[in-house]
């Protein structure tokens, strides 16, 4: 007790005290002191923020810009007019909100909608919209909106390029937050066109003419009006019309997670250099790398790489209305040389996956196809020997013999008329043997002794084999051959292999085409590169005026190949760019339509049994996966890679990005 007292009335010395017991100790015990007293200090810091760092951990915290690059101009901040334009389907993502969306692992769940379920087999879809959301400007967004967005689709004076799967489908309001879709069949992809189908307020549209509303910039791009985690605060335009940024800031009305980020700003460039500039320069901190060309190699202090699977792949379409693509075994051959693991390394610095199907086996988890055509240039060479596209000069070349202008076929003589006669006295005087070279048409003495003169001159081959020495001035079997063989034989048509290889201008589809070039040619198969800009392509492509092309295609998160391959598509605006046509192929894909649920096993098989009738016709080859890259500063956190339907689909995550932190307690 007495020490405690002790302890209890103890002081701190005063200045003067502490002056004082400085002067009482030498040197070397001040040395001492004060080394203690650092130690003392140090370990109670240490131990202090030891304690601090292992009671706490690091959490993201609002507020925080990101700046990202973009080469291009954006058109319309509307999700009704946006797909033709990969910025303007980011913007989209950033602003507006679908009635389903993706997850990173490409699976369709529910965004705008609570609960769904579809009835009366698959025909009738009911669902309801999740309570108090709201759009950005405070209004409550309802199944009024959701109609309206539909019909405005429907409108053929919107001219929206979803219009086309929408067709035939009808909506009815059941309450504020409830209506139900009709559709006239069951189909397997009816979630996915309610992932694409971002809604619009219909508050603010609705008393537009349908054919005005994608001509006011207002609503269309400067200030929009979505239900997305971002809305849209300003939009810098220069004198000369050129949008140079588009800042987006949080939504405080978003009715899922708000993101952590305060702003987004677009910055956008006109020229390649300029983008690599602001890079440089930190001006920005994302960016597509496809953007950047050759720069792409380089390396990037403090920034990421993020690899984002994506069903888009890229394949030679062949012309099969072509008469030099008509037979498949020319396909396959042509397929057999191609090394598509040297275009991915040279061309994608391996950030590719190698495709051999129509239907992306490991991408939707289905069976690799049986038959691929694996890279082996000596078998192509083989195939088209036997083909005969035999090498002459370097170059495969197929002799064909064509159908002589005229053949003789009757047996004449002597006294015979008509217009074999006329074709056999032209025939005598070509051979000389016919001197006063009169072409009648009539079997005449003088006709009789131009055959002999024949028949005596080629005695070998008509004369001889029948053991006679002298010609009988007969026009039978051999010396009918022998007329046909020296006055009409059949014209011979030679036709190289090599064709056009048409793309666009862009530079790893140019590489890409080179190498294709160089592959081809080892085999003896020259082909000339063209390039195209997009909307030059685009002709060619309606036309479906070109003999090869090297393009991709994109699927979606429902496997849906009938767009593509379907004879029905064969001509604009149809997606089928081979011309391809199979009545099996069309059965099946018509088939696997109709299932309600599209991870049904029986529909599996049947893309599955589709997958080798087209891989076995050949009327493409298939060349590569490309996965979406993208650039960001190491300063940005959060970002989470895995399936992504199109480049949008990097930002399905945006309300995780982060660029602040703090600690808080466990």
């Amino acid at each position: 007790m007495s020490s405690f007292l002790k302890f209890a009335w103890f002081k701190m010395p005063s200045k003067l005290q502490w002056a004082q017991f400085f002067k009482i100790l030498n040197k070397k015990e001040r040395f001492f002191f004060f080394l203690c007293l650092i130690l003392f200090l140090g370990s109670g810091i240490f131990l202090a923020s030891n304690f601090y760092f292992e009671h706490t951990f690091v959490v993201p915290k609002e507020g925080g810009i990101i700046r990202e690059g973009i080469l291009g101009q954006p058109q319309f901040i509307n999700p009704l007019l946006s797909w033709s334009s990969d910025i303007d389907r980011d913007l989209v993502e950033l602003v507006f909100s679908g009635l389903m969306t993706y997850n990173k692992e490409g699976e369709i769940i529910p965004d705008l909608i609570d609960g769904y379920e579809f009835k009366d087999n698959g025909k009738t879809f009911e669902f309801s919209l999740k309570p108090g959301v709201k759009w950005q400007d405070g209004e409550s967004l309802t199944c009024d909106d959701v109609i309206f967005t539909v019909n405005l689709v429907q409108d053929s004076k919107y001219l929206s390029p979803l219009r086309p799967n929408w067709q035939g489908i009808e909506i009815e309001k059941i309450s504020e937050e409830r209506a139900r879709f009709k559709l006239i069949q069951p189909y397997s992809g009816f979630l996915e066109n309610l992932t694409r189908l971002k809604i619009l307020p219909k508050h603010i549209w609705e008393n537009i003419p349908s054919q005005n509303l994608a001509l006011i910039p207002e609503l269309n791009l400067f200030s929009p009006v979505g239900s997305g985690a971002f809305s849209v605060e300003e939009v810098k335009q220069r004198k000369d019309k050129f949008i140079e940024s588009v800042t987006l800031k949080r939504n405080e009305n978003y009715f899922g997670k708000k993101p952590e980020l305060k702003k987004i700003i677009f910055l956008f460039f006109e020229k390649k250099d300029g983008l690599i500039s602001a890079l440089k320069n930190k001006k920005i901190q994302a960016v597509s790398p496809e953007t950047l060309g050759d720069y792409f190699s380089c390396n990037f202090e403090n920034s990421n790489f993020y690899s984002f699977e994506i069903p888009n792949y890229f394949v030679v379409f062949f012309n099969i209305n072509k008469k030099l693509f008509s037979e498949k075994e020319v396909r396959q051959a042509l397929a057999r040389a191609i090394n598509k693991e040297e275009i991915i390394e040279q061309v994608l610095n391996g950030q590719a996956k190698i495709v051999n199907s129509p239907i992306l086996p490991d991408f939707y988890g289905l069976k690799e196809p049986k038959e691929t055509f694996p890279f082996n240039p000596e078998q192509a060479k083989e195939i088209l020997e036997k083909e005969d596209f035999l090498l002459k000069d370097g170059q495969r070349i197929k002799t064909i013999e064509k159908l002589p202008e005229f053949q003789f076929k009757k047996d004449l003589k002597f006294g015979d008329q008509g217009l074999e006669v006329k074709k056999l006295q032209e025939c005598l005087a070509r051979e000389e043997v016919y001197p006063d070279g009169e072409i009648t048409g009539y079997f005449g003495s003088k006709t009789k002794e131009a055959v002999i003169s024949f028949q005596e001159k080629y005695k070998s081959d008509v004369l001889e084999p029948y053991g006679l020495t002298q010609g009988t001035g007969k026009v039978l079997k051999s010396t009918r051959e022998k007329l046909n063989e020296v006055c009409w034989p059949a014209p011979v048509e030679e036709v190289p292999l090599s064709f056009s290889l048409t793309t666009v201008n862009n530079p790893n589809l140019i590489k890409a085409a080179q190498i294709l070039k160089k592959q081809w040619e080892k085999i003896g198969v020259p082909v000339e590169i063209k390039v195209l800009e997009v909307q030059e392509l685009k002709k060619i492509i309606r036309e479906r005026d070109f003999e090869s092309l090297l393009f991709g295609e994109t699927l979606g998160g429902i496997l849906d190949p009938l767009p593509f391959w379907h004879s029905a598509y064969k001509v604009d605006p149809g997606l089928n760019l081979a011309s391809y046509e199979n009545k099996k192929v069309d059965e099946l894909l018509e088939k696997a339509r109709i299932f309600i649920n599209f991870k049904d096993p029986e529909r599996e098989k049947i893309l599955e049994e589709f997958q080798e009738i087209l891989i076995a016709d050949s009327p493409v080859i298939f060349l590569y996966r490309p996965n979406y890259l993208y650039l960001v500063s190491s300063e940005i956190k959060g970002i989470e890679t895995g399936k992504i339907m199109d480049p949008s689909g990097r930002f399905l995550d945006i309300e995780g990005w982060y660029v602040k932190t703090k600690r808080v307690w466990q």
